[in-house]
């Protein structure tokens, strides 16, 4: 059961051009939001749709795949884990993050 804790699977878009972060010893990391959808009837029966988003985070060799191959618009799949970080503004007001940390990209569709 192990291999089930913390751990989300997402398909959707890109909502943005990734952001790629070089840092001084040569990695790099990649950040982008995604948007999935999901759908539903409300009461009255007519279908909602809505569009949820994520804070997408990538790094190691993965990166390389992001920088080269995808764009905003495209359509990905997910594998990774919840993360929470903060900081503090320059105002001092302290800030929270949720974000995925992937460790594994599946690229769907044609190309865009």
């Amino acid at each position: 059961m192990n291999t089930l804790r913390n751990k989300v699977q997402l398909i959707g878009r890109l909502g943005q051009e990734p952001e790629i972060i070089t840092f001084k010893d040569g990695n790099k990391m990649a950040k982008f939001s995604m948007a999935t959808d999901d759908s539903y009837k409300d009461r009255e029966g007519n279908r909602v749709e809505r569009s949820y988003w994520h804070n997408i985070v990538i790094k190691g060799g993965l990166v390389n795949v992001v920088e080269n191959y995808l764009n905003k618009g495209q359509e990905i799949a997910v594998e990774g884990k919840i993360t929470n970080r903060s900081y503090n503004t320059k105002e001092g007001e302290k800030k929270y993050v949720t974000e995925i940390l992937v460790n594994e990209l599946l690229m769907l569709g044609g190309k865009n």
